[in-house]
């Protein structure tokens, strides 16, 4: 029987998404080691796990959010790979894990093979500078789901570390330093305000507004990625007691995620430098300070706790970081004062 209705008549492209495999492999293999024991386009991904005499895993899922607007919109997807990887890895290093692979989900209305290239290749750009195998994912057209140039996009990240390595804080304890790696900007968190501010679904021309204060256009330096933590990590991973990554929920809510009960991080505000685009940010949309540091990084990435002793030796290190405060003895409700 012809002429009856097809996956095609209902709006998903089968002959598109599979083109893309062949592309998808070859983006995959640049990012694999002896490790990975077969490619995609199975049904799951094989990776032999040697080196490790007690190894635990560590797994983080996450995406990148609303910042995918800006990227639509400006038609700029590597960075948007990038954030996806380099975001999740940021989540499993606080424990003191290696990365050791990483697999995406891209679901879109119609299927765009140069947006996925795109993303791909910034995706498999930060799991070779991090070491990581792409070592699968899917791709997925869901019609009536994601309308127009709509589309999704998150990623699983597993790392390892010995047992008796983890870096977990419970050895954090009153007078130890605070150390931050400085963002590179807003990284994935708090665009749905950056959207609310810069009206920029009514009127995406804002994201070619230029400030005095930026070396870019608004959309341009929204569009930085999110610094890759691991590199960093690695060489002082021995030296520290535990470590914040600094998204949803800014400096706030996710300092407190490392420490034991009964402590308080107390930061300096004139410690680290905050990139103009906070400032604008809050300028334009009229934001109190003490809002912008529940929903932004507002400078920090990363936030390390360590024993005075070892700053010095975090620094040589991570050159730009910065001792920013100290653990103290919880006083009252607040876990992290900043001043």
């Amino acid at each position: 029987m012809s002429g009856g209705q097809t996956y095609l008549s209902a709006g998903v492209d089968r002959q598109a998404l599979d083109g893309l495999k062949d592309r998808i492999s070859a983006f995959a293999r640049i990012t694999h080691g002896p490790q990975v024991l077969n490619g995609i386009g199975g049904f799951s991904g094989l990776f032999h796990l040697t080196g490790f005499s007690d190894p635990v895993l560590v797994t983080s899922t996450d995406g990148v959010g609303t910042k995918l607007r800006i990227g639509s919109m400006l038609g700029h997807f590597e960075s948007l790979g990038m954030d996806l990887v380099n975001m999740n890895l940021g989540d499993i290093v606080t424990s003191g894990a290696k990365p050791l692979l990483f697999l995406d989900y891209i679901s879109m209305g119609t299927v765009d093979s140069q947006r996925t290239e795109s993303l791909l290749r910034g995706i498999t750009w930060a799991c070779k500078e991090a070491g990581c195998a792409l070592s699968g994912g899917e791709t997925a057209q869901t019609p009536g789901v994601y309308i127009g140039d709509n589309f999704d996009l998150a990623g699983f990240a597993v790392g390892v570390v010995e047992r008796d390595k983890i870096v977990d804080g419970s050895g954090i304890q009153a007078g130890d330093a605070l150390v931050g790696i400085p963002s590179t900007g807003v990284h994935t968190n708090g665009f749905s305000l950056v959207h609310k501010v810069f009206r920029t679904e009514e009127d995406p021309t804002a994201l070619y507004r230029k400030y005095d204060e930026l070396a870019h256009t608004l959309g341009e330096e929204l569009l930085i990625p999110h610094r890759p933590h691991y590199p960093l990590m690695a060489s002082v991973v021995d030296k520290i007691k535990g470590a914040a990554h600094i998204t949803g929920g800014g400096l706030e809510s996710n300092v407190p995620r490392m420490l034991p009960p009964g402590l308080m991080a107390r930061l300096d505000r004139s410690a680290w430098e905050t990139q103009p685009i906070f400032a604008i940010i809050q300028r334009e949309g009229g934001i109190n300070p003490e809002e912008m540091l529940r929903v932004f990084n507002m400078g920090l990435g990363m936030v390390l706790a360590c024993a005075p002793d070892r700053v010095a030796e975090i620094q040589k290190e991570i050159p730009d970081s910065r001792a920013v405060g100290e653990v103290q003895s919880q006083t009252g409700e607040l876990r992290v004062v900043i001043s």
